[in-house]
């Protein structure tokens, strides 16, 4: 079995090392999947210009539709590293495990928004369209919908990328599940 490692600074392209310096100034680190990426001369690049990309869904609603994915997914990488964001964008622990579970009974809005980025994800695409009005009906625009399509995307790549790569976690592990 080939394992793959996670790449340092003088093992990637000069354009890589120019983002790991970025990443190591503005995260104090450069986060094993990020590096991971860099195995790749563009992939890097392209991923965090694609999940640095504006969007309607930002903040708490981000890693609403980042944490149930990976749940779904079983990404124990992006779990860890979201469970710790949720946590700085106010979600409690408990909280998120609810959000984990793929919905927010705390708030009506976040609570359709996990519910429909559930379906998504587990229907890949093919979702139930009277969670699709749900979304709707508490608040969301189709402009809305379609960044939150974005950002499941975003993080499918990061969890597939992670689950056939199987790297170190360096966040602290998110609880399991019961």
């Amino acid at each position: 079995m080939t394992l793959i490692n996670v790449p340092t600074r003088e093992e990637v392209n000069a354009t890589n090392q120019a983002i790991f310096d970025n990443l190591k100034k503005s995260l104090g680190m450069v986060p094993n999947l990020f590096a991971t990426f860099a195995h790749s001369e563009t992939a890097l690049a392209t991923y965090l210009a694609f999940q640095n990309a504006k969007s309607s869904v930002s903040g708490k609603a981000r890693e609403v539709v980042n944490l149930v994915v990976s749940q779904i997914n079983e990404c124990e990488y992006c779990l860890a590293a979201h469970t710790m964001l949720g946590k700085m964008n106010g979600f409690t622990d408990e909280q998120i495990i609810e959000i984990r579970h793929g919905h927010a009974s705390f708030d009506p809005k976040l609570d359709a928004l996990a519910r429909l980025t559930k379906g998504i994800t587990q229907s890949r695409g093919h979702v139930d369209q009277a969670l699709v009005e749900a979304f709707f009906a508490a608040g969301w625009t189709k402009g809305n919908l379609v960044d939150a399509i974005v950002i499941i995307g975003d993080k499918t790549v990061s969890n597939y990328l992670h689950s056939t790569t199987k790297i170190p976690v360096d966040f602290p592990a998110a609880p399991k599940l019961d």
